[in-house]
């Protein structure tokens, strides 16, 4: 009998053990799950409780939190001059997920980031007041290229480039964040949005590579000049006109036959944007050292933060000669976000040397306190040498000031650029993609601009990046350099 009671007193006390384990487990893991889970509508009660913290753009707040008329949610996020922003702030939604800034910088802007705790929220678990985002942007620059983008499809992206502040990032079509706020609401919005085949929901001055066309000319020819294949950008070139693709009967011309291309110096080629120069020089050069030097200025980057992710600009790997000529002119298989097409221009600007872009300068607690300085944080490394850099510049400002670039001039500044005129789709079956990245000085202002124009209302004769993308990046520049 007493081994009878022993036995069912273990297996009972196992039991009990296996129920308390299972608690535990249920309690800490799967309930940490269940907090976490996107679905638990309890997460959203929590983050509209209260106001959000803001987003600031040179001393004003972008964003803002208003009292909802019922439900459980008391509050939503509003935004000022919604669509103007979308391509930084992103969207805080009661129904979706945040993105951008909204969603890298939640936890500080709802309060519950720890850094934000007081000994005393600590001990009582009291959800802090939310914190701020203080932004790079120009508010200027950002409303030029919004104006002057106007209902093209494109983008546009401006960048110090001493300090590596971003100071302009548009996207159009946009759209405005407030239609997404509200979870009465956000799913008509929603639908609309993502039914629209222009995407207005996609960031394209950081998350949308396409083939840069011309523009990819710089990073050749600087590759060109490190490497010493060519000794300065006034050494003509080994370069025929026409020049046929090699392995192949293809014959590559150039856009104007009338164009100095035949042995033309990297200044000339640039100033006239020759085809057979560049395609030429990246066969010569290798497809690993033109890689080599895409690199350097953040191509093939897969965590490219800004603090936003942004996708990957691509130069292809295991090329035959052929293809790698046509990467020489920005084609192939090789793309690029405007953010890359900025970076290349603010490295040759700066001397060689890029500063990491950041589009965020400081997170702040409810008082103005700061938590982090990104100004400070910003790391700068050596892309060309400073020599390569003076000539490319040079070259640079020929392009604008007597060849394909003159719509970017600015009276009373330094404006060095290069367009570019990318192929879209089979046998260059749709309209081309016009590109313009360029730099702007005067006194001690400085900017590096990039735009794309995907489509437009201009005949696909006038389609080109001097005629199209080159006006966005001057009204840019001149709201930089103004500032």
């Amino acid at each position: 009998m007493n081994k009878t009671i022993r036995r069912t007193s273990v297996f009972v006390l196992l039991l009990v053990f296996a129920l308390l384990v299972r608690a535990t487990w249920v309690q800490f893991y799967d309930g940490k799950a269940l907090a976490d889970d996107k679905d638990n509508r309890r997460n959203a009660i929590e983050t509209y409780a209260e106001p959000l913290g803001n987003i600031i753009v040179a001393g004003e707040s972008i964003t803002g939190s208003a009292r909802t008329s019922g439900g459980d949610l008391a509050y939503k996020r509003t935004y000022k001059d919604g669509k103007l922003y979308a391509a930084v702030t992103g969207y805080a939604s009661q129904a979706y997920a945040p993105t951008q800034l909204e969603g890298i910088y939640q936890d500080l802007l709802n309060g519950t980031d720890s850094s934000l705790k007081t000994v005393m929220d600590t001990i009582t678990d009291k959800r802090a007041d939310p914190g701020n985002v203080v932004t790079t942007i120009d508010p200027d620059v950002q409303k030029a290229a919004y104006d002057a983008l106007g209902d093209k499809k494109g983008a546009a992206v401006a960048i110090d480039p001493k300090t590596g502040r971003i100071l302009g990032v548009v996207s159009t079509p946009s759209y405005d964040p407030s239609s997404l706020t509200d979870a009465n609401t956000a799913g008509t919005a929603w639908k609309k949005l993502n039914a629209d085949p222009d995407k207005p929901l996609t960031n394209r001055a950081l998350r949308q590579p396409l083939p840069p066309g011309s523009t990819f000319k710089l990073v050749v020819a600087a590759a060109a000049l490190e490497d010493g294949l060519y000794s300065s950008v006034d050494e003509k070139t080994d370069s025929p006109d026409p020049y046929t693709l090699p392995g192949t009967v293809t014959p590559l011309s150039n856009e104007s036959k009338s164009a100095p291309c035949e042995n033309a110096s990297i200044r000339v080629a640039l100033q006239y944007s020759c085809n057979t120069v560049f395609a030429k020089m990246a066969v010569d050069l290798g497809q690993d050292k033109v890689r080599a030097m895409a690199e350097k200025f953040g191509f093939n980057d897969t965590e490219q933060d800004v603090p936003v992710r942004a996708y990957t600009s691509v130069y292809p790997k295991d090329m035959n000669k052929s293809s790698t000529a046509l990467t020489g002119i920005g084609q192939y298989d090789v793309t690029a976000t405007p953010l890359q097409m900025a970076m290349v221009s603010a490295a040759i600007a700066n001397g060689g040397k890029l500063v990491s872009p950041h589009m965020v300068s400081q997170i702040t607690d409810s008082g103005g306190d700061v938590l982090k300085n990104y100004d400070d944080s910003a790391s700068t490394k050596e892309i060309v040498s400073s020599s390569t850099a003076e000539q490319l510049q040079s070259a640079m400002q020929t392009v604008v000031e007597q060849g394909t670039g003159t719509n970017a001039r600015i009276s009373g500044a330094t404006v060095g650029g290069k367009t570019g005129t990318a192929q879209h789709g089979e046998n260059n079956s749709q309209t081309p993609y016009a590109w313009f990245t360029s730099y702007a000085k005067a006194g001690d202002k400085e900017v590096a601009v990039a735009v794309v124009v995907e489509q437009s209302n201009a005949a696909r004769s006038e389609v080109s990046g001097n005629g199209l993308a080159a006006p966005v990046a001057k009204a840019m520049m001149e709201a930089a350099l103004k500032n």
